[in-house]
């Protein structure tokens, strides 16, 4: 069952709340500047100013979409690895590596005791709940993904250096809690790629999470969830939030089997796609979700961050999820 319930946190949300995964698009004057930025072109203090623009934009347009539960959009990061290993002692920046499709980010290196020394995200966070009255999650990549996407060259084994990286993530994460912030979101990619290993995933979640008064939700893409199921029900979170838009007849008969005991953040449109999902395909996709779920326990979304769509295609996929969920909720 769930560790924590929101209500204990004084947050009261509607049925089926809706939110998205974590990443939105960047806007090309955006994009431009980092790039400006990285050539020595342009001042860290108008990059930022920009990136609150930027920022300030997404969390306005999920305002208006009518989204529960909000993010702030990721416009300051790079690589969901690379940035956290960026602002953690310990790493260094390595070569340019294929991560899927045509992109690329820089793996991290860790050539020494991984610490973490100041906040790596509270401000992004503080700055986006301040533009909203709507909760906004906390958005931390996960000590197992952190270390399997990098090269370790100084701890003795993997063990060694994930269970490093989660005791200084959990750091992040107090200082995320002691801001205000209720529900955090860590994504741990990588934890459904190496079975040999989950073991080591659950322990390191663990340490991050437990004894904290938090509502935490588990991203995982990638991979095959099947061998990993049930070890994904035993993490150390709230809820699960699964890339199931393509995945729902997969794990349908796996489900009625094996029964899921977690909250679920179930996809209902596809982030690979150029296509937008009319409001009666959501709602067929909600449905389904209802046969399989307890209602209480649906949360509506994405089936992973938007950032690989532009922001007309994500803005109306968001809009088409609202007003399905708007359709749904008035039918039950």
């Amino acid at each position: 069952m769930p560790r924590i319930k929101l209500e204990q946190l004084g947050l009261y949300l509607p049925l089926l709340p809706t939110t998205t995964v974590g990443s939105l698009p960047k806007p090309d004057y955006l994009l431009t500047a980092r790039a400006q930025y990285a050539r020595g072109a342009m001042e860290y203090a108008k990059l930022k100013e920009l990136e609150e623009q930027a920022t300030r934009f997404w969390i306005e347009k999920q305002d208006e979409i009518g989204l529960d539960v909000l993010v702030d959009g990721e416009m300051y990061r790079g690589d969901m690895v690379a940035y956290f290993a960026e602002t953690m002692k310990g790493f260094q920046t390595g070569k340019l590596v294929r991560s899927y499709g045509n992109r690329y980010y820089r793996k991290p290196v860790i050539a020494g005791a991984v610490e973490w020394c100041n906040p790596i995200t509270l401000d992004w966070w503080r700055y986006a709940q301040s533009l909203t009255q709507k909760p906004v999650k906390g958005m931390l990549t996960g000590p197992y993904t952190v270390m399997d996407w990098s090269f370790n060259e100084y701890y003795a084994n993997r063990r060694e250096a994930a269970v490093a990286i989660a005791r200084e993530i959990r750091k992040e994460v107090e200082a995320l809690v002691d801001a205000g912030a209720k529900i955090i979101q860590i994504d741990e990619p990588a934890i459904s790629t190496r079975v040999d290993e989950l073991d080591l995933a659950r322990e390191v979640m663990e340490m991050v999470t437990d004894g904290i008064a938090a509502y935490f939700i588990c991203h995982i893409c990638y991979g095959d969830f099947l061998p990993v199921y049930r070890h994904m029900l035993s993490l150390s979170v709230d809820n699960l939030d699964l890339e199931t838009c393509r995945r729902t007849h997969i794990l349908e008969d796996y489900i009625a089997s094996n029964r899921f005991d977690k909250d679920i953040s179930y996809g209902v449109v596809d982030v690979h796609s150029h296509k937008i999902e009319s409001e009666q395909t959501i709602e067929a996709s909600i449905r389904h979700a209802l046969t399989l779920f307890d209602k209480e326990s649906i949360w509506i979304g994405p089936d992973c961050g938007l950032k690989t769509r532009n922001s007309e295609e994500s803005i109306a996929k968001l809009t088409n999820i609202v007003k399905a969920v708007s359709n749904i909720r008035r039918e039950i």
